[in-house]
Order: structure tokens, then C-alpha cells, then sequence
């Protein structure tokens, strides 16, 4: 825990750095009184459409579980899901890595045959963003070419996997380099469990549910903007936060630290709203989704702690890797 609170830390100062720097482009002085614009009774919405958020994701990892047959009760299963919410603001939510190791510690479960459900995760959210944000790069004829390379790249990830002889005479091949035949077992468990979540079914169901999921936190946005007196659409809006939660994802950063609250901003500033108004709403978003996430999470994995043990971020990891 002490690892994960000075990580947090460390987010925090950064993320503070960057919305100042937001804030005094736009005028300090104005960021602060717009503040003051904003319905205060759709704060509670918002936040509540983040949780439901990340409960209809649990519903999709808990599915994944299922599917792979791992015996995890549903209440163990959500605390661990919650407490991987901790680590939202690692690159490319690699540090939900850590809901693996949680898995392994509750019931032995190899890390190997569940962090594929991590990438399943990660592959029908980017499917299901995709989606959301194509329609808006279309009409506003802005960013198209990021949107459908994003879902061309996911496509063909989705295409190789599925290609069972195709990929396991890649893996064949990898065991010709020294540093990984070592570890070609676990490889081809890390295959085998990813080959059955993104078959056709499992695939397109988890998807639809993401994009569920992922509507409640674009909604959420909507709310916001209107929160303080704007004129937008909801298809507008859906796009903004599609779209900028595509550009954090894919430049890998921490949370899509810098690159998503960037995006929001210009996109907003663009579209004639002033940039004090653009800069607080994108505060507010990120507040109530990203620091949201982290909040929820770390509660959860003090929480969830009682019942598995203390958990050593630092050693987790490291365990992580040498498996």
C-alpha cells in the first residue's frame, strides 16, 4: 500500500501541474469563477454514472471468469475487480495485472491463465469506443483517421488471435529466441485462455456491454456541459469523450494522463465555448471518472485486504514478472 499511495502521490502532482497549466491558459481567475457556474445537483449524477461504469465492466470480468471456468465467488470476484480500479492510472491499465494476482492469491489461479482477461477488457473497451466516436468523426469530419486505425489495429489483433494455427506457429517460432523458450508454457496458456474470450459470441456480447458502460461516462460528460449552461448535443458530446479517451489510450500514458484532458479541452474550444469553461469542464469529467476510479479502488483493495491478506504492491509485481 505504500507503494500504490506514493504512485498516487505522484499521479496527483501531475495531474495538478497540468491543470494548472490548463487553468492559467485559460485564465485562472476565470477557471475559478466559472466554477461557480456549474448546477451542483448534477455532480451526484455524474459520479453515479461512473459507478455504473465500472459495475456493468465488473459484470463483463466476472463473465470472462465464468467463461474460463475459475472458481471465484461473485463477491470475491467484485472486490477484486473494484480493487484492480487502484491501478487506473497506470499505462494502459497495465496495473490491473494486479486483479490477477489476487485471483492467484485467493485460489492459485496462474497468472497466466487469467491476465488475458485484462486484455479482453482492454480489447472490447477500445471496440466499443471506437464505436461510440465514429459516428461524431464522420459528421465533424475531425479525427477519422485516428478512430478507424484504432479500430483497424484492434480488428487485426481480434483476426490473429482468432487464427488458431496462425498463432501458434508464431508461438513455435518464439521459442527459437533463448531469453523467451523459457517461458513458451505460459505463453501458450496466455493464447489458449485469450483464443476463448474472443471467440465470436463471448466477443460481440462483452462489447455490447462495454459500449453500454462506456455511454454512462460520455452521458456523464454530457451533464456536465449542460451542468453549467451549455448548448451541445449529445451526439457532440458522445464524440468529444469517445474520442478523447481513444487519443489517452493509445499514447499509453498513465491514465491518458495530459492527452485526454488535452483533447477534451481543444475539442471544446473549437467547437466556441470559452476556455474557462472548457478547462472546468474537463476538470470535472476526469475528477469523476478517472480520480473517481482510483478513489473507488483503493477503498476497495483496503477493504478487500481483510479478507486475502495485506497485499505488497512492489512484491506483487515483481512476482508478476518473474511468472
Amino acid at each position: 500500500m505504500d507503494k500504490l499511495k506514493k504512485n498516487i502521490i505522484i499521479f496527483l502532482i501531475l495531474s495538478i501541474l497540468i491543470y494548472l497549466g490548463l487553468s492559467f491558459y485559460a485564465d485562472y481567475e476565470a477557471v475559478l469563477e466559472s466554477l461557480k457556474k456549474i448546477d451542483i445537483l448534477v455532480l451526484p449524477l455524474v459520479f453515479l454514472l461512473s459507478f455504473l461504469n465500472y459495475l456493468t465492466r465488473f459484470l463483463k470480468w466476472h463473465y470472462y471468469v465464468k467463461v474460463l471456468k475459475i472458481n471465484v465467488h461473485v463477491l470475491d470476484s467484485f472486490g477484486i475487480f473494484m480493487s484492480g480500479l487502484a491501478m487506473s492510472a497506470t499505462p494502459g491499465k497495465l496495473g490491473e495485472l494486479l486483479k490477477s494476482y489476487l485471483v492467484k492469491k485467493l485460489n492459485g489461479t496462474p497468472v497466466s491463465r487469467t491476465a488475458p482477461i485484462i486484455f479482453a477488457e482492454r480489447l472490447t473497451d477500445m471496440l466499443s469506443v471506437v464505436a461510440l466516436a465514429i459516428g461524431g468523426a464522420l459528421f465533424y469530419e475531425f479525427g477519422v483517421n485516428v478512430v478507424i486505425i484504432t479500430g483497424i489495429f484492434f480488428t487485426l489483433i481480434i483476426i490473429l488471435i482468432s487464427n488458431r494455427k496462425l498463432s501458434l506457429a508464431f508461438i513455435d517460432l518464439l521459442q527459437k529466441i533463448k531469453f523467451l523458450k523459457k517461458y513458451i508454457n505460459q505463453i501458450k496458456e496466455l493464447y489458449e485462455s485469450a483464443f476463448i474470450l474472443i471467440r465470436f459470441p463471448a466477443l460481440v456480447k462483452m462489447t455490447l456491454l462495454s459500449f453500454v458502460s462506456w455511454f454512462f461516462e460520455c452521458y456523464g460528460f454530457y451533464l456536465v456541459l449542460t451542468g453549467f449552461g451549455i448548448e451541445v448535443s449529445l451526439f457532440w458530446s458522445i464524440f468529444v469523450y469517445a474520442f478523447a479517451t481513444i487519443v489517452g489510450s493509445i499514447t499509453m500514458l498513465p491514465g491518458g494522463l495530459g492527452a485526454t484532458e488535452g483533447s477534451i479541452t481543444l475539442l471544446m474550444i473549437e467547437n466556441g465555448i470559452s476556455k474557462d469553461l472548457s478547462v472546468i469542464a474537463t476538470f470535472i469529467i476526469r475528477v469523476a471518472t478517472l480520480w473517481f476510479a482510483i478513489l473507488v479502488g483503493t477503498i476497495s483493495l483496503i477493504i478487500y485486504q481483510k479478507r486475502i491478506g495485506k497485499v505488497d504492491i512492489n512484491n506483487n509485481l515483481q512476482e508478476l514478472r518473474n511468472e
